[in-house]
């Protein structure tokens, strides 16, 4: 079954409230694809979809801890790579310790689904650092902030709708 990509404004009901939210002021926003929300993970759904692992982009929400205060930000890496949180992440967040949040953390304070949660919309002050070799994707797919959706769109449109930070992030 292949995936049917449509401008966000013809199905926001396929999107997470904050994402919706976020995406309604993107100069150029993603496309989205409805999907079978059992198969939301990135290895099922790439499997499931036709989509190369190299083409979906995963990101995770990283708690950064320093003297009593708790930061939290978004690292997007591709699907083939693992994230060095305990050193580049927590470095460049200026941590003691960087871990990643847990999953109830994680999904109260996003407002999206585990399995979801994407960077478009996070809370006000949130970094989002991308790792380099998600930017030179011309097509990466994405969270929606729902289970029974993604999102597609340039690596480079990523970073620009996130105002990431680019980054080598990866081990």
């Amino acid at each position: 079954m292949p995936l049917e990509w449509v401008p966000v404004s013809d199905r926001p009901d396929l999107l997470a409230d904050p994402v919706a939210k976020a995406v309604a002021s993107l100069g150029v926003p993603p496309r989205v694809a409805e999907i079978d929300p059992g198969l939301a993970d990135t290895a099922a759904f790439c499997e499931r979809y036709g989509v190369e692992m190299e083409d979906s982009a995963n990101c995770v929400i990283v708690s950064a801890r320093r003297g009593g205060e708790t930061r939290y930000a978004a690292v997007m890496v591709l699907a083939t790579m693992r994230a060095d949180v305990n050193g580049v992440v927590r470095r460049h967040l200026d941590a003691r310790k960087a871990s990643f949040a847990p999953q109830a953390e994680a999904v109260e304070l996003t407002g999206m689904e585990y399995g979801g949660i994407t960077p478009i919309g996070l809370p006000d002050g949130w970094p989002v650092l991308v790792d380099e070799n998600v930017i030179r994707r011309p097509f990466v797919v994405i969270g929606s902030g729902v289970r029974r959706s993604k999102l597609a769109l340039s690596g480079e449109a990523l970073v620009a709708a996130t105002r990431g930070e680019v980054l080598a992030l990866t081990m």
